[in-house]
């Protein structure tokens, strides 16, 4: 059940047994081969990445407790591989305690409950750095689809077809969609998103993934994404948005990834 501005209701039932079968396409079983072996490339990378921005995170986290009152390290419930459910860590950006009242919502444009801090770890993608312990914990992957939470599942399920394929690999800290797209703030923008999280669930391999990490590393500096796409020959909006609506034009015989 959704409200009418497309938000789903805090109180929607959660599935049980989500669809997390892959469309079947030819170039399908390399990337199931890949998601396979990419574990222990994530933990590899992860670690080294954890040392590396610890002072980082530190410092922001510091910033993060003199600028608003509240924990400096946000937790959260989130759905990951095959629906289960995972305890996420991000750097806090806004009011502690600010669905209290109003209950699970996305963030909107110029929303209220970030803090000024917030909207610079969001814009630097910095708050998401602890996510890296999530990674080393076998929950994340450093790429993939974005982890979303239980409450909204349901309706997002019933709303967009095909909706709970994406949660048949490892969410991630960064992705395809990403990249290329603003954070959710409605149906539409999940709708859009999904596309391209189906485009690399299916096209997954480790030349995109190094693709996706290194522009996700240029766009915490300012970098334009529509000159890191160009750049990293990254496919074509038309390319990823097209596989979605002929997925939806002619479906998928259906496979269980392992």
């Amino acid at each position: 059940m959704l409200l009418q501005n497309g938000t789903p209701r805090s109180g929607a039932k959660m599935i049980s047994q989500p669809d997390v079968a892959l469309a079947a396409y030819g170039e399908e079983a390399e990337a199931i081969r890949y998601f396979r072996g990419k574990v222990v490339l994530d933990l590899l990378v992860a670690a080294i990445l954890l040392v590396l921005t610890l002072p980082v995170i530190l410092l922001c986290a510091l910033l993060v407790k003199l600028t608003s009152s509240g924990p400096a390290i946000y937790s959260q419930v989130r759905l990951g591989r095959r629906g289960r459910p995972y305890t996420i860590y991000k750097l806090r950006t806004m009011t502690h305690n600010c669905e209290l009242k109003t209950g699970a919502q996305w963030a909107t444009v110029g929303d209220p409950r970030i803090t000024r801090l917030g909207k610079f770890l969001r814009k630097t993608h910095l708050d998401e750095l602890p996510q890296l312990w999530n990674v080393l914990k076998g929950d994340m992957s450093l790429v993939g689809p974005r982890p979303e939470r239980p409450e909204f599942i349901p309706s997002l399920e019933e709303a967009i077809p095909h909706y709970c394929q994406r949660l048949a690999v490892r969410p991630g800290v960064t992705g395809l969609a990403q990249i290329h797209l603003p954070p959710d703030t409605n149906l539409d923008s999940v709708r859009r998103k999904l596309a391209y999280d189906l485009f690399y669930v299916r096209q997954a391999s480790l030349w995109l993934d190094l693709r996706i990490i290194a522009c996700t590393a240029f766009q915490v500096v300012g970098t334009p994404v529509s000159f890191l796409r160009k750049l990293f020959l990254m496919p074509s909006i038309e390319t990823i948005e097209g596989s979605y609506d002929d997925l939806l034009t002619c479906g998928a015989s259906q496979v269980q990834p392992a």
